[in-house]
């Protein structure tokens, strides 16, 4: 592409060189990793199915330069397409006339696995079925633009685009007023404005809806939603009543007037399609029907995906607007006809064969197109087996060869195929606005057949350059226009429930942390053994086997003690070891991704410490227990969302207080216990400037159980927790303490009147007991999901 660039478009790849060059000191390889870094920075990130960790967002720095006059009849021939796509949804699931009048054949509607039939005859809100689409485009050697593949039900990958426009923005920051590069904004306000005006209210509540955080794209749907002001809500967050879609916020349940899913339709509604999904919204689709919700897409869109579709799109679009397709697809035959399958099987060699309908023949047993020519005997008889039982199970389509773009390999270019993604979305007015350059995928492999690229190893921005300036627009409000506000907006009852376990799971770990190093540091001598008094060591003990952490050790001499620390650090399995609950904390926050901030997610996606010995990783652990600790108090915003971080930190530290104390207090307390008391509550510094004396008794439990003033003591505790739960939402006006305030005023009570010389492990115990029952309560009141009624006394419906 860069060598048969001319005049414009040979000037615009120059200035983009320029630009790489002036930034990162003219290195290549210095520019590509300035690039991942920003992609870093924002958070992008992918997952490969059946994998748990994310990788990170693969990004060239090199774009792709695209001038306007050529955007121009992109984004015309998408417009063509889009409108096309809609009338024939319109058509096969209302009166059927390309059916009956033979234009398609039947098979080809009914006999997909993505015709939904429940959907016949239902017409969505507004009367669209798109408001959003994507294309695979491909630029061939000779320069011509063609469709690879439609996308319809859930076009991932716009916020890919947005992701990859942020990072090379940052990086060639002068590139945009040199060439007029056009801007990724009036897309994503059409996206945004075309979705409110089908709802039917003028501020109408929008989520973004996900399969969750194992889906492959959910980092980029997460910022998508952030950028565009939408709820990041699953399938849990929502119900529907009196055919009306709500979310479960820890304000009640707040009405939702529509959703840009990102779920496969089959899954969205388990009384209308699949009856075994358990992320879906029982009676979404009934709200829909009833114009209370709006589905963007409509769920019935993804018929047309299939590949098969594309050998009739020709012909439909001639008849149905007059025109030929000014974006032409592959060529394609659907095996179906029987004239057309004896032609793939005469022309196998030569042709690229694939499922007609996305769902894997048997012929074809992992899914995917391949080439006829590199077919083994045994494959390619089991093809033509299959394809003489089941002709409409496959498509053969012409072998696409791809033009090539730059990318940076080391210091110096290499030409690699690509393919790029195009999206449009239906404004409020109906019109269709699109996405002025989409994103890149980069193949690694040299060779330009498009299936042997795949989908990809690396992505670039693309640039469409402008000979005039374009207008500044952004999402953001003009300054003077702004409304202030200090409320983020709702929070969903399931995002309260992460972030409470979030604060639990960092201090459950950073406790049991503790626990380990005091037993690593003070109990054990290289060389003179045990330090600490037997009867001492086995509290220790006991609060690491109570916590579930690791069997309890055959012994306290050193060895052994030293292999329950460690198991209680590393141990895999059931063991609720550190390590352990480094990942469910790890769990939630990447399913928060977009409620905390990129340093805190980091953290705790951070591998588990491998170097040095047991008290080093111990010790690298616990400075990042800290920073975690230091990110959520002087970081985060004083929300709803930190109040519940806070609130579950809270909660978890007052139980570890109350149970370490009851442990050592079970019979009357040593020198030696006390002192471990004080390591254990993180407040020997704090008595040794109360007390000049030697540690005693009374004065050590008043410091840890009772005394208000002391951060890391039980009454410091409880004192917090009352407060979050006063200043979180209540359900009614009544001014009466609702069950769970009335729980931690009870406990505060008790503790109040406490004093030190009585403080014993019975006391303490009915502490842990009605701490459990207060936690149990925030869960109650505040994370409402699966069966909790949706009319429970005084919850609000707005």
């Amino acid at each position: 592409m860069l060598c048969a660039a001319r005049g414009v478009e040979r000037e615009a790849w120059l200035t983009a060189f320029e630009e790489i060059a002036t930034t990162s000191a003219g290195s290549l390889a210095t520019a590509r990793e300035r690039a991942q870094r920003q992609a870093d920075d924002i958070g992008t990130g992918y997952r490969i199915a059946g994998e748990n960790d994310e990788r990170p967002w693969p990004l060239s720095p090199v774009p792709l330069m695209i001038g306007e006059r050529e955007w121009q009849g992109i984004a015309d021939g998408i417009v063509q397409r889009a409108d096309l796509m809609e009338a024939i949804l319109q058509d096969i699931y209302g009166e059927g006339k390309l059916v009956s009048g033979g234009r398609i054949p039947a098979a080809l509607v009914t006999g997909s696995p993505f015709f939904l039939r429940p959907m016949q005859h239902l017409t969505p809100p507004g009367g669209y079925q798109l408001q959003f689409f994507a294309a695979d485009l491909c630029r061939d050697p000779t320069g011509e633009w063609r469709v690879l593949a439609d996308h319809l039900r859930a076009g991932t990958g716009s916020g890919y685009a947005l992701e990859n426009r942020l990072a090379i923005a940052r990086m060639l920051g002068g590139l945009q007023s040199r060439l007029n590069i056009s801007r990724h904004a009036p897309f994503f306000a059409a996206l945004r404005d075309g979705i409110a005006a089908l709802c039917n209210r003028s501020d109408p509540r929008i989520g973004l809806l996900t399969a969750g955080r194992y889906n492959q794209s959910y980092a980029e749907q997460a910022h998508l939603a952030r950028y565009l002001g939408f709820l990041l809500v699953e399938g849990a967050d929502l119900s529907v009543l009196d055919d009306t879609v709500y979310v479960r916020t820890i304000a009640g349940m707040k009405r939702i007037d529509a959703l840009l899913r990102r779920l496969d339709p089959r899954m969205l509604d388990p009384l209308t399609f699949d009856s075994k999904s358990t992320i879906g919204v029982p009676g979404l689709i009934d709200a829909m029907a009833m114009g209370n919700v709006v589905l963007s897409n409509a769920p019935r869109s993804g018929a047309l995906e299939a590949p098969a579709f594309s050998a009739y799109l020709p012909a439909l679009a001639l008849r149905m607007t007059g025109q030929d397709l000014k974006l032409p697809n592959i060529a394609t035959w659907w095996c179906g006809d029987e004239d057309v399958r004896d032609h793939v099987e005469r022309e196998l060699d030569r042709m690229l064969i694939g499922p007609a309908f996305g769902v894997a023949p048997l012929g074809l047993p992992d899914g995917k197109a391949v080439l006829g020519s590199s077919l083994s005997d045994d494959q390619r008889e089991l093809l033509l087996a299959d394809l003489a039982r089941r002709p409409q199970d496959y498509v053969g389509q012409e072998i696409v060869h791809l033009s090539t773009m730059p990318v940076a390999n080391g210091d110096g270019l290499v030409a690699r195929p690509f393919t790029l993604r195009v999206f449009a979305a239906r404004g409020p007015e109906g019109e269709w606005s699109v996405l002025p350059g989409g994103f890149a995928r980069i193949g690694d492999n040299p060779d330009p057949r498009a299936v042997l690229m795949g989908e990809g190893s690396w992505s670039a921005d693309v640039c469409v350059h402008c000979a005039e300036p374009v207008d500044p627009m952004s999402l953001l409000p003009a300054p003077g226009s702004v409304r202030l506000r200090r409320n983020p907006g709702t929070l969903p009852s399931r995002v309260a429930d992460n972030m409470f376990w979030l604060g639990r799971y960092l201090e459950r770990g950073e406790a049991l942390l503790t626990v380990i190093r005091v037993l690593l540091g003070n109990s054990i001598s290289a060389d003179t053994g045990a330090a600490l008094a037997p009867a001492t060591l086995q509290h220790l003990v006991d609060l690491i086997t109570g916590a579930g952490a690791a069997m309890p050790p055959p012994s306290l001499d050193r060895n052994a003690l030293v292999e329950f620390a460690r198991a209680a650090l590393e141990g895999e399995g059931d063991a609720q070891s550190v390590r352990a609950i480094n990942r469910l904390a790890r769990t939630i926050g990447d399913g928060s991704r977009e409620r905390l901030a990129a340093d805190m997610v980091r953290l705790l996606e951070a591998p588990f410490p491998q170097k040095g010995g047991l008290l080093d990783r111990a010790g690298s652990l616990q400075r990042r227990y800290a920073a975690l600790a230091g990110l959520s108090a002087e970081h985060m915003a004083r929300t709803d969302a930190w109040a519940f971080h806070d609130l579950g930190r809270r909660v978890e530290r007052a139980q570890e207080i109350a149970h370490m104390a009851r442990i050592f207090l079970a019979a009357e307390p040593t020198h030696d216990d006390l002192l471990t008391l004080l390591d254990l509550a993180d407040s020997q510094i704090s008595y040794r400037q109360r007390y000049m004396s030697g540690v005693a008794r009374a004065p050590a439990i008043d410091l840890i159980v009772c005394d208000p003033g002391n951060p890391r003591g039980l009454a410091f505790q409880i004192a917090a927790i009352n407060a979050h739960l006063a200043a979180l939402p209540v359900l009614s006006d009544d001014g009466i303490a609702e069950p769970q305030q009335a729980k931690g005023q009870a406990i505060a009570a008790k503790l109040s009147v406490a004093r030190a010389e009585r403080v014993d492990a019975a006391l303490l115990g009915e502490l842990e007991q009605e701490l459990g029952r207060l936690s149990d309560a925030i869960s109650r009141r505040y994370f409402l999901q699966g069966a909790e009624p949706l009319r429970a006394e005084g919850l609000t419906l707005a």
